[in-house]
């Protein structure tokens, strides 16, 4: 047996001790235990199921609807920061100093209607809330005072049936919003996250087609808005819209929420009468209408449904990603069944489903049925659609507006999502009168113009994301198409300067999306050009024909599209819509090309 020695190992070192005593105090140190046994009795002894009573609670994170703070876009940060509605002192500071807002409170003060719209202008654009559109004379005779004293001198009708003043400068901001509140308005939530200007039917409680009257419901739901700042602060903007099934279409589909009337007759599994069918996630700009949830609501629980929906989407829309937001996206990752499921938890009355074929749809709006003469249910009295060549009204127009309205009508208008407004109540006897001073004035009334039918949102003129001068090139390519082409049936050219798609240019008969282009080795403004839309009468989204379309050389070609569309359409009925449609993009490529 070998009985050599064993090494002896060098003493350890002062460091090593150190370690060790550190080491040796942790394993005698462990967190007490106390937990409860199924029995009542208090124990020691970790044990499966137990929890450690004596230990503290981990921090949770704080969230926001379910969603961590670290996940957060920057928006929603600033907005757990502060409530966009509590700035009005920030606004005050802002307009005593003269000031532009930065970034963060260009962003606070649109909870206010105040957008600073840099570098385009470098001044703020007020948009108003104009419920059903319905405005009075003396309001409209209030807004151009306040476009001429403090503002640029005109305003823009939208196409969300409002009016945007703009160049107003910092200092008078607070004195424009408390003139608003004077003249019974406000700009409250017109902006950003929040829910826009609520739509209804253009000629509510006047129109002989209609089935129902929408002022009350639109009314209804922009008053509770008003009254519930906890709607103020979505995760990105929501539209609502009524339809009333009357004789001008409002593009209620193009809405995350429409409220459609229809309908229901006798024998069916409901009470026979008029009911509104829900419409959910129309969002054009992604190019998507509002889809028929299968639901119906009778229409005294419209405006609480509203506000089921919109809380749903407020608690469960995405607010990591801006790009992600909108109501479609919320509906494309759970299905409308699940969607409408989380919506009748929060109402205390059920969902009613009831097929769209089970229902009777109202007449087909008119074309264009936004501009002409045209009877009310009230004996003896009209109403007229005046065109506003692509919204813009200067203050002295305003005010012959408003002296118009209350000398030959009720001294009231409508505006509409087409950019124009009508003229209510007007006596037979003074339609001529009325028709003359609209001429005189600067407007016309003529349904089956080209002017009547364009739409074109801001454009470079005061947005920064517009490509080019849509406002101007609409009025441009108006005058130039009305000279060169005769039609008999109404057509709506819609430019839009980005493909945020402010003017829906997927839904018009020709669709122009602004776009820098090449042209002789030089950047200038331009189009793609996109043909067969519809939102009236029908759905139907346009399709890219032509791409990178100089603005000198657009009018030409649409005159040679025009042309060739009267020239060989099957007969006069054959709208622009039908008869695109029935070609491959290829076929009406060479076809325009001839």
């Amino acid at each position: 047996m070998n009985s050599e020695a064993l090494p002896i190992d060098p003493p350890f070192q002062p460091e090593q001790k150190e370690y060790l005593q550190g080491f040796f105090a942790g394993l005698a140190f462990r967190q007490p235990f106390v937990g409860h046994l199924p029995n009542g009795q208090i124990t020691s002894t970790p044990g499966a199921g137990l929890v450690n009573i004596a230990e503290p609670a981990a921090e949770e994170e704080q969230t926001v609807f379910g969603t961590p703070v670290s996940d957060l876009c920057e928006q929603e940060l600033w907005k757990l920061e502060k409530n966009g509605l509590d700035t009005w002192d920030d606004l005050i500071e802002h307009a005593e100093k003269d000031k532009f807002p930065d970034k963060k409170f260009t962003y606070f003060f649109r909870f206010h209607g105040l957008f600073y719209v840099s570098p385009t202008q470098n001044s703020m654009m007020l948009r108003l809330r104009v419920p059903a559109g319905e405005l009075t004379a003396a309001q409209m005779r209030g807004l151009a005072d306040i476009a001429d004293e403090w503002g640029g001198g005109y305003a823009h009708v939208t196409t969300r049936a409002n009016l945007q003043i703009r160049e107003i400068l910092p200092r008078n901001m607070v004195k424009v919003l408390t003139r608003l509140q004077e003249l019974g308005l406000t700009a409250r939530g017109s902006g950003v996250d929040n829910i826009r200007n609520i739509t209804g039917s253009s000629t509510a409680g006047i129109d002989i087609a209609e089935l129902i009257d929408t002022r009350p419901f639109a009314k209804g739901l922009h008053y509770y808005i008003l009254n519930n700042r906890d709607l103020y602060g979505l995760p990105r903007k929501f539209n609502v819209s009524f339809d009333g099934g009357g004789a001008i279409g409002n593009a209620t589909d193009t809405n995350d929420i429409g409220f459609a009337a229809v309908r229901v007759p006798e024998g069916k599994a409901v009470e026979a009468g008029v009911y509104f069918r829900v419409e959910l996630a129309g969002i054009t700009g992604h190019e998507q209408f509002a889809s028929d949830s299968g639901v119906i609501v009778k229409p005294g629980d419209a405006v609480a449904l509203a506000a089921a929906i919109i809380r749903v989407f407020n608690e469960h829309g995405d607010r990591t990603n801006r790009k992600k937001a909108r109501l479609k996206y919320l509906i494309d990752r759970w299905g409308i069944p699940k969607f409408m499921e989380e919506v009748e938890k929060k109402l205390a009355f059920p969902l009613v489903h009831l097929s769209i074929e089970e229902c009777q749809r109202p007449q087909p709006p008119i074309p264009h049925g936004h501009i002409g003469v045209y009877k009310q249910k009230q004996p003896g009295k009209n109403y007229i659609g005046a065109v506003v060549s692509v919204g813009m009204m200067k203050t002295r127009q305003m005010r012959r507006l408003a002296d118009v309205a209350e000398n030959y009508g009720s001294g009231t208008f409508r505006l509409t999502v087409w950019q124009n407004l009508i003229i209510p109540d007007v006596p037979d006897h003074f339609v001529e009168v009325v028709k003359k001073n609209l001429v005189k004035m600067g407007f016309h009334h003529e349904a089956n113009s080209i002017m009547g039918g364009l739409v074109a949102c801001t454009g470079n003129f005061g947005c920064k994301w517009s490509s080019t001068d849509t406002k101007g090139h609409a009025v441009a390519l108006g005058r130039y198409l009305e000279k060169k082409v005769q039609l008999e049936q109404p057509l709506n050219i819609h430019l839009t300067g980005c493909p945020n798609s402010c003017a829906q240019h997927y839904i018009g008969d020709i669709g122009l999306l602004g776009a820098k282009v090449s042209q002789s080795g030089n950047q200038v403004e331009g189009y793609h050009v996109l043909l067969g839309g519809q939102c009236v009468g029908g759905q139907a989204l346009g399709r890219e024909v032509f791409h990178g379309i100089a603005f000198d050389e657009l009018a030409p070609l649409l005159e040679t599209v025009l042309k060739t569309y009267v020239a060989r359409r099957k007969d006069r009925h054959e709208t622009f819509v039908q008869f695109t449609g029935r070609h491959s993009v290829k076929e009406l490529q060479e076809m325009f090309s001839e």
